[in-house]
C-alpha cells in the first residue's frame, strides 16, 4: 500500500473539563498535524495523490481552528476539545473532501507538544 503524508501546524487555545490538573485552565498549544492518505494503486501519472491537493484540504480545515478558542467552535460545543477530538474532527472533515479523489484518508495525527501525540484512523 502507498501512503502520502503532509504536515501542517496551527495555534489554538482550549480548556479541558473534568479531567483534573492544569489542563482545566485556559491554555494553548502550537499543534502540529500530520495527514495521511493511502491506497493500493497509483494513478496514471504515477501518483497516489497530489500533495498540493492534500495540503489544500488540510489548510481549509485549519483555517477554522487556527488562533481560535476551540471550546467556542460549534463542533466542540458539547465536547472536550482534546487532541483526540481534534484528530477525529479533522479526519472526518478530510474524509469527506477526499471522497472525490478515490484516495481515502488513512490517519490524522495531532501533536500538542514535541512529546505528545494522538492519531485517529479507521
Amino acid at each position: 500500500m502507498f501512503e502520502v503524508t503532509i504536515r501542517k501546524s496551527f495555534a489554538a487555545a482550549h480548556q479541558l473539563h473534568d479531567i483534573g490538573g492544569k489542563c482545566e485552565e485556559l491554555h494553548g498549544h502550537n499543534f502540529t498535524v500530520e495527514v495521511s492518505a493511502g491506497a493500493e494503486n497509483l494513478n496514471n501519472d504515477g501518483l497516489l495523490l497530489d500533495f498540493r491537493l492534500l495540503k489544500s484540504w488540510t489548510n481549509e480545515i485549519l483555517e477554522e481552528l487556527d488562533h481560535k478558542y476551540l471550546n467556542e467552535l460549534p463542533f466542540f460545543k458539547d465536547l472536550n476539545p482534546s487532541s483526540e477530538i481534534i484528530a477525529r474532527f479533522m479526519f472526518e472533515r478530510l474524509a469527506e473532501k477526499a471522497k472525490s479523489s478515490g484516495t481515502p484518508i488513512t490517519r490524522v495525527t495531532v501533536w500538542e507538544s514535541e512529546n505528545a501525540r494522538v492519531s485517529y484512523r479507521l
